[in-house]
Parts: C-alpha cells; sequence; structure tokens
C-alpha cells in the first residue's frame, strides 16, 4: 500500500495529525544530530540524542493506543512486527547513549548514523502503510477513544496539541464511564470496580497470583483465601468462618489483635513483617479494607515468598527459557 495521506484533511488534534507533527521534529533533530560533531560539540550532541530519544512516547502511543484498536478491526500486523522495530531503536538508543556517555566518540558518530537510517525507514513504513490503513480501518469514535488514552502517554511535542474535535477538555480515565463496544462476551459475569470476569475467571486470577491471600471481615471471621499451587502457610477449608484468632499460633495471637485493633479505631492501614521461614523469606502484610465512607470492612492478610525477589541483581531483559 502507498496512499498519500491528505493530512490537512484531518481535524485538529487528531492522532494520525499529530504523529505528522512529530515526524517533523524527528527529522529536525535527525539532521542537527548529524552535522553535530560528538567530540568538538559534546554537550550539543548529548542534548539532541535526549531530545531525540524521546521518539519513546511516540512509540508508547502507537503500541498501547493505536495498535489495541487495530487489533478490534482485525488487524494485528503492527502488534507483531513494528512493536518488534521498535524494541530494536531502543536497543540501538540504549546502547548509543552508552556510548556517548564513555565519550567514544567515533563510535557514536558511527552508531548515531545507523539509529537515524533506522528511523527514517520506520516513518516510511508509518506513512505508506501504518497510517492510511488505520484510517481506513478505523472509526471516528475510535480515533476519539484512542486520542483520549494518548493524553495519559505523552508527545514529543514542547506544547500538548490541541484538542481532538474541539473537545472541552481531557477526561482522566478514572472519570471516563463511556460505554464502549466490548470485544469479549459479558455471559455470566459480574461487574467489578474495573471490569467484568466469570467466577471461573476471579478464581483463577486469585489462585495463580503468587501470594497467599486471606480476607478476615469486621466481625474478625476468616471469609476467604486464595488456593494456590504452593503456598507459604498451609489453609484449608474448615477455617472458613473461624475467628482469626484462632488462625494463628498462640504466641503470634497477641500480635495479630493488635494490629486489628489499630485498623479498627483508624490508627493504622498496613503492618508488615518479614520471618525466615524453612530457609526462605516470607514477607508477611497486614492491609486494612475501608469501604468509600472509610468504614473498616476487615483485613486482607498477604504472605509472599521473596527469597529470589531479594536476589534479583542488575536487569533481565530477555526471555532465556532454552
Amino acid at each position: 500500500m502507498n496512499e498519500t495521506l491528505d493530512i490537512e484533511a484531518l481535524p485538529q488534534g487528531h492522532p494520525v495529525s499529530i504523529y505528522f507533527k512529530e515526524k517533523e521534529l524527528i527529522l529536525e533533530l535527525s539532521e542537527e544530530l548529524k552535522a553535530t560533531d560528538p567530540e568538538k560539540e559534546y554537550q550539543k550532541f548529548y542534548n539532541i540524542f535526549n531530545q531525540l530519544q524521546q521518539i519513546e512516547r511516540r512509540f508508547e502511543r502507537k503500541e498501547n493506543q493505536l495498535f489495541p484498536y487495530l487489533e478490534k478491526r482485525g488487524w494485528n500486523g503492527p502488534s507483531q512486527g513494528m512493536w518488534s522495530f521498535h524494541d530494536n531503536l531502543r536497543e540501538q538508543f540504549r546502547l548509543l547513549r552508552k556510548k556517548i556517555e564513555n565519550r567514544e566518540y567515533q563510535e557514536a558518530k558511527a552508531d548515531s548514523s545507523y539509529l537515524i537510517s533506522g528511523i527514517y525507514r520506520l516513518l516510511l513504513i508509518e506513512e505508506n502503510v501504518l497510517f492510511p490503513h488505520s484510517l481506513d480501518l478505523l472509526t471516528e469514535e475510535d480515533w476519539k477513544e484512542a486520542r483520549k488514552g494518548e493524553e495519559e502517554i505523552g508527545w514529543m511535542l514542547a506544547e500538548a496539541p490541541a484538542g481532538f474535535q474541539e473537545e472541552p477538555e481531557y477526561i482522566h480515565p478514572s472519570d471516563d464511564h463511556t460505554k464502549r463496544e466490548l470485544s469479549f462476551s459479558l455471559d455470566n459475569t459480574s461487574h467489578y470496580d474495573e471490569g467484568y470476569m466469570t467466577v471461573e475467571q476471579v478464581n483463577l486470577l486469585l489462585k495463580t497470583m503468587p501470594l497467599d491471600l486471606t480476607y478476615v471481615d469486621e466481625n474478625d471471621k476468616v471469609i476467604f483465601y486464595n488456593r494456590g499451587e504452593e503456598r507459604v502457610f498451609p489453609r484449608s477449608a474448615g477455617i472458613i468462618g473461624r475467628e482469626v484468632k484462632f488462625c494463628h499460633p498462640p504466641k503470634s495471637v497477641g500480635t495479630v489483635l493488635k494490629i486489628l485493633e489499630e485498623f479498627k479505631k483508624g490508627n493504622r492501614n498496613e503492618a508488615s513483617f518479614w520471618i525466615n521461614f524453612k530457609e526462605r523469606l516470607i514477607y508477611i502484610r497486614y492491609f486494612a479494607v475501608r469501604d468509600k465512607d472509610k468504614k473498616y470492612r476487615g483485613v486482607i492478610e498477604m504472605s509472599q515468598d521473596i527469597t529470589d525477589i531479594k536476589n534479583i541483581e542488575g536487569e533481565k531483559r530477555l526471555l532465556e527459557w532454552d
């Protein structure tokens, strides 16, 4: 596909129109970077590089706003191929930054040219394929909703672009109650604060979480625990309906009751402990549960084996399954 886009015909604030405004900035910064000697004008080179790396905002908007709407309309290609292209450029940015900071001037200059070449290829694919096909596939309502989400991510531009379709104000996601067409069935689901799930899905979610959860109500009775594959502390169905003070060893009951007392008084909302148990480090936390009127509705006890988490160092960016 190779269509000529009439950008001027798009409404102000349209996501595609913003992408093209960013394109102008990207081309300008790229040319400045190419024309700057990193050894003679180190700080200028570094500053331009930092500005150009704000292209990350563009990648994030595409990945988290544009691509999901294209998937809804049956086009999955960008979510697969173009996202990988983004990740390749991210890695080039990361490596180039290290060379700039290490003042490896010749390597930085060479790598910056390679990076800019990759960016130009991406811009060409966007203009000739991604954006024309997106405009064909997505409805005006799709674009309006996508633009609302873009506000959370941001742009490369120095100033926020005009609102799409002269919308009077930005609506934060927490205040957005728009009724949308859902791409999944609501049969046998219940509506929670943030979405819909069946009882089976809720159970699967709680069972899969790498946490031990126990919910004690405002009457100090155990009303729920999740049945994970590997629990830190054993539980059985017999504790449901049992007073929480009978669910802990005698030596720790006093501490538990003190926590509940402070939660009920409103003096505290959280208590944390960590212990060594069977040669593992266990993180135990208690959270007060309160309703919208701040009335005490119980407590959640959460236990987690953090031995491996605590030992994490450095970074792991690759999937090492082989």
